[in-house]
């Protein structure tokens, strides 16, 4: 405890020292041209037209008017952004790169950072943001100034920093599912050189799914008709900036947030009953296949199978412990320092600090009546980066170190109303795992004559990680139940538990990416590009050893064109091949062990990106994009989830080894499977028309539609696991008073009231043999005011 305390104060002297960078949304609002958008997806301010990356961006006025309110919402502002949700834990995945584990020992594949903070627990990602001046989507592989851990891409957000003048922000919403949110700002100038930016939110809905009343198992009683997915959610953040000279720029932010819901719960298909179970003596029922033949046992996967069309998305039964309850907090301290010797130099220090704790006895109900209950959850991690950039003689460069450290601890429940009141844990899971990651980096840009740049860049990384993985499993009769392993005593219970088995981990390892490009920019409103890149992702453990990093080489080439009167009008054309090795690819295989994590051996991704927004008129604007994606795995060792047909020998849960009589293990191969999450197109469009009214302001209407080809969850790609094309609409009618000091929003999202899926697998789990699946947002609709002065 003393340690820990004397930590933070280390750190947040540190940071109150040395924080914050000049203010680049300042620098885009002082911009002369209200066509040019400024980024600073490589480090420094820019026009997105002359940054040579995929890149989406988008500003606060336009957040604001999607309701963007969490990490929910990022394909609200980029429809190329998957999201892979599992009971409130949210995965990213870009151009079918993502993670689709919450592993304590798993990193993410698209990086995420606040104002610089780097974020690397998935949890965190579910905790509403707020306050934010724009987002920055970049896609594909980043390893040069992103680092490991960003083979899908990154994603940017940039909060409002305190502006120079008093003023006040806020907006107020009201819709259904009675979902009530509140988002506001006050800036506080101090002197001509300081000012302060108090911001804050609160977000409460309904659930998004209805259940009625039933279930009950053993000595649990039939619950009530209840509701899953809702939340209830608040935070704030208070921010200096302080610019002492013309030299020195200083940021700095303290926030706090707290989320508390319910994870929807999963909807279900038990093979076991309800006539689903494969019929007879073999895999003989309509959707199995039988596979591994060499085993005494009949064993079935149900990859054909059509259980999903029966289910309600809406409106469906519950497990038999009835609804869970989950909350997350997080408090974090992080900042920047600037200084400008010259134009030749610029040093910057970027650091944060972040804690995030899982309540402690958070529930979680899983099919058809085991539940999950987190006893304990803290990640604590900390990040480092001292960069100096510059200008010389034309040539661009930046040479900088990063330090990444994190300490994870948990301690979970996997468990079965039997055997006292609270029920019997059937798994216990202890994880404490510390990670830490240093490198050194540089870019540099070298121009060849007025319109030929080279670009070059190297990183090196050296990662650690070292973990105790304790698994108690099975308990036997006279086990301890649920209740004497929870009230905030699990780590002393856990350490008398018998039936203990230890894994003691540790792996390192380095990996050097590297970037080459070259730009052509033969006017002021036209760049093409092409580079050659690579990314990688940290290795790290399951339950039961090490896994490998993965790696990614990456082809792309662009072009980006701005035309018409003062650049209004913008068309981007693009291409990309990737090329992985060791792709990591996670499935729960053994709920007595837990999650397992395999190496592909190889994945092909390829695709073509294009997109045009086109001032048609003063008052009328259209914007669409098209996205193909062609990705499979070239090769994937991995297991099945298997069902054991009854009567043909000892029930088994997992197939890893498909002919065992035989020298060496005959691992199943999913060659040419899709990965999760990567649907061949994606297509969008979008009209803004803006009726004027004189004196009397102006009122905006706005209509968008995204289509989505199909797309598996996982990468056995089942017929079960397969989510059907479909289109989510939104519109709006926003208006304004001629002074635009408020604003009144109607607003409708997902028209088509499409719920895709967001999670789906098969699971094996002791007797039991499950479908699972879990769902998106469904239609929502209200008003929102906002004031602004």
């Amino acid at each position: 405890m003393q340690k820990s305390l004397f930590r933070r104060v280390l750190l947040a002297s540190v940071c109150c020292a040395a924080t914050a960078t000049p203010v680049w949304a300042q620098e885009a609002q002082e911009t002369v041209d209200e066509n040019v958008i400024v980024v600073t997806a490589q480090n420094r301010a820019q026009d997105v037209n002359d940054v040579p990356i995929a890149i989406d961006v988008v500003g606060a006025e336009e957040l604001q008017q999607a309701g963007f309110g969490s990490m929910n919402d990022i394909t609200k502002i980029s429809p190329v952004v998957q999201l892979n949700q599992d009971q409130g834990t949210v995965k990213v995945t870009v151009r079918g790169v993502g993670t689709n584990s919450n592993d304590e020992a798993q990193d993410t594949s698209v990086v995420v950072n606040i104002d610089g903070e780097y974020i690397n627990r998935p949890q965190a990602l579910g905790i509403s943001l707020f306050d934010m001046d724009r987002v920055e989507v970049l896609r594909g592989p980043q390893g040069t100034l992103y680092g490991r851990n960003s083979t899908g891409g990154a994603i940017n957000f940039i909060t409002r920093k305190p502006g120079n003048d008093f003023g006040v922000n806020a907006t107020a919403s009201y819709g259904n599912y009675n979902a009530i949110r509140f988002d506001g700002g006050v800036d506080l100038p101090l002197g001509e050189t300081a000012a302060i930016r108090v911001a804050g939110f609160y977000d409460d809905h309904d659930g998004y799914v209805s259940h009625p009343a039933g279930g009950g198992f053993g000595p649990f009683p039939a619950y009530a008709a209840g509701r899953t997915d809702d939340n209830k959610a608040y935070g704030g953040r208070v921010s200096l900036r302080f610019d002492p000279t013309s030299q020195l720029s200083i940021n700095i932010a303290a926030e706090y947030a707290d989320r508390e819901y319910t994870p929807q719960v999963f909807a279900a298909a038990d093979l076991n009953s309800g006539g689903r179970a494969p019929a007879g003596p073999g895999c003989n029922l309509n959707g199995y296949t039988r596979v591994a033949t060499a085993y005494a046992q009949t064993l079935c996967i149900p990859n054909s199978t059509n259980y999903l069309a029966s289910i309600n998305r809406a409106s469906y039964a519950a497990p038999g412990f009835g609804l869970g309850k989950v909350g997350d907090s997080t408090w974090a301290l992080r900042g920047r320092l600037a200084y400008e010797f010259s134009d030749a130099a610029t040093l910057t220090y970027t650091g944060g600090y972040r804690e995030l704790k899982g309540d402690p006895n958070s529930l979680r109900t899983l099919p058809i009546s085991y539940r999950s209950i987190n006893y304990e959850f803290t990640a604590d991690t900390h990040s480092h980066e001292l960069r100096l950039n510059g200008d010389i003689g034309g040539i661009i460069y930046q040479v900088g170190g990063f330090y990444f450290k994190e300490d994870v601890y948990s301690e979970s429940c996997f468990g079965l109303p039997i055997g006292g009141p609270a029920g019997t844990c059937l798994s216990y899971f202890g994880r404490d795992v510390s990670s830490e990651s240093k490198s050194a980096f540089g870019q540099v840009e070298v121009p060849l004559g007025e319109t030929l740049t080279l670009v070059g860049g190297l990183r090196y990384t050296d990662n650690s990680r070292k973990a105790v993985y304790k698994n108690a499993s099975p308990f036997g009769p006279g086990a301890p139940d649920s209740a004497l392993l929870g009230a905030g005593l699990a780590r002393k219970a856990f350490s008398s538990l018998k039936f203990l088995s230890t894994l003691n981990l540790a792996m390192s390892e380095s990996k050097t990416t590297w970037l080459a490009g070259i730009n052509y920019k033969p006017n002021s409103d036209t760049l093409f590009f092409a580079k050659a890149s690579t990314g990688f992702k940290g290795g790290g453990f399951d339950s039961v050893g090490n896994y490998k990093p993965e790696s990614n080489t990456a082809i792309e080439a662009g072009w980006k064109q701005s035309f018409g009167p003062a650049g209004e009008h913008q068309f981007n054309l693009g291409a990309f091949h990737y090329d992985y090795k060791d792709l990591q690819v996670s499935v729960l295989l053994d709920t007595t062990i837990g999650g397992q994590t395999f190496n592909a051996g190889s994945a092909k991704i390829w695709g073509i990106e294009a997109s045009a927004d086109i001032k048609l008129s003063d008052n009328d604007t259209f914007h669409a994009s098209f996205n193909y994606l062609k990705a499979k795995y070239g090769e994937l060792l991995a297991q099945f989830n298997v069902y054991t047909v009854p009567g043909t020998g000892t029930d088994l849960n997992g197939i890893g080894d498909l002919n065992p009589t035989q020298a060496g293990v005959q691992q199943p191969n999913f060659a040419g499977n899709r990965p999760a999450f990567s649907p061949s197109f994606i297509i969008t469009a979008g009209y803004d028309h803006v009726f004027q009214l004189g004196s009397a302001g102006s009122v905006t209407a706005s209509v968008n539609t995204t289509f989505k080809s199909s797309y598996f969850t996982d990468f056995y790609n089942y017929r079960d696991g397969e989510q059907k094309a479909f289109t989510q609409t939104d519109a709006s009618l926003v208006y304004k008073p001629e002074n635009g000091r408020f604003s009144v929003t109607a607003y409708v999202k997902n028209i088509e009231d499409t719920r895709p899926l967001t999670y789906g697998s098969f699971v094996s789990a002791g007797p039991d043999d499950i479908f699972n699946w879990q769902f998106g947002t469904p239609r929502t609709y209200g008003i929102r005011v906002g004031v602004d002065f």
